[in-house]
């Protein structure tokens, strides 16, 4: 399959606030968000990033639009240098790369109505103002508002959750990108309504043929719409593989524990202990070795000496833990 996107040794720091004494050592403190991603996805793919909060995801996803300046590493679309654009190629990056934003409340002007919010990136994009009507009610039809004259002047705090995320949705799609990250596209919506999004998402993806990240903390949501999976941790990608594949048979104690985490069905049913404790680390001073060794009961002596690298446990599927060589 064609690549559409590929990144290379992809890092992204954030600088901290210095004490004086770090100012006259002329120390410079920083979170590393983003540590050494490499990852390929091809035209057409479903790829899911989970992870825990602070390991990294939201940054990888702004990193992929170039919403976000990388600190290292490269990054091609089609083939193309994103960080080598000029102003003129990168209005034509951002009509085919598009985002979803978590809390569709935030990611809205609430003075605009919708009629004005779907067409901001035709707006910005110069498209004649002659279009606009129509292509934001094919866009607002596309995500499954069937009537747009009963939204065009309404205002966002008239719109229900479900339905105001339809709209951020639209507004993405409204210019026809082939590639879409949604940022927990879910998170901040009833539960009631999930399954009407998660259907919506799918059903895109297929009717339109895009390539999508998705971007999330929840199993259960990757595995309903994507086809590969990727589970990140302080940074650095520590597992990737086929989605059902993965959540199986996860090899690495990290995926292990998200797995175990995942609510079951019924109250009354034992749970095994997760394997792994604690709380997710700081990007400012990750330990040494592995990332995780801190709240592993699998560490052992090299897992402190040396960072493990994926490789490869089943066809399609890589885990970097030191006990896939032990």
């Amino acid at each position: 399959m064609e690549p559409l996107i590929q990144s290379f040794g992809l890092n992204k720091s954030f600088p901290l606030s210095r004490t004086l004494r770090q100012v006259l050592r002329a120390e410079r403190p920083a979170v590393l968000a983003v540590d050494g991603v490499d990852l390929t996805i091809n035209r057409g793919d479903s790829i899911g990033l989970v992870g825990e909060s602070g390991s990294g995801k939201t940054t990888v996803g702004r990193l992929l639009l170039r919403l976000t300046p990388f600190s290292g590493g490269q990054l091609t679309y089609a083939g193309e240098h994103v960080d080598r654009m000029s102003p003129a190629r990168l209005r034509g990056f951002r009509q085919q790369a598009q985002l979803v934003f978590q809390n569709p409340f935030d990611a809205v002007n609430p003075r605009f109505n919708i009629r004005r919010i779907v067409a901001e990136p035709l707006i910005n994009l110069g498209v004649p103002r002659a279009e606009h009507e129509q292509r934001v009610a094919e866009s607002l039809r596309l995500v499954g508002l069937a009537e747009p004259q009963r939204y065009l002047d309404r205002l966002p705090h008239q719109l229900s959750g479900g339905e105001l995320q339809r709209v951020v949705m639209a507004r993405a799609l409204v210019i026809g990108p082939e590639f879409l990250v949604a940022d927990e596209p879910v998170s901040m919506l009833d539960v009631s309504v999930r399954a009407g999004i998660l259907n919506l998402m799918r059903d895109l993806q297929q009717r339109l043929a895009l390539t999508s990240f998705t971007i999330s903390h929840d199993l259960t949501l990757v595995r309903y719409i994507c086809s590969r999976t990727l589970v990140m941790y302080l940074g650095r990608i520590v597992e990737e593989g086929p989605t059902e594949e993965l959540i199986l048979r996860p090899a690495h104690p990290y995926t292990r524990a998200l797995v175990a985490a995942v609510p079951r069905p019924h109250v009354d049913q034992s749970r095994d202990s997760l394997p792994i404790s604690g709380a997710i680390g700081s990007g400012s001073g990750p330990p040494s070795g592995c990332r995780l060794r801190d709240r592993c009961p699998h560490a052992f002596a090299r897992c402190a000496a040396e960072e493990p690298r994926l490789v490869p446990v089943a066809p399609g599927h890589s885990s970097a833990c030191h006990l896939h060589a032990a």
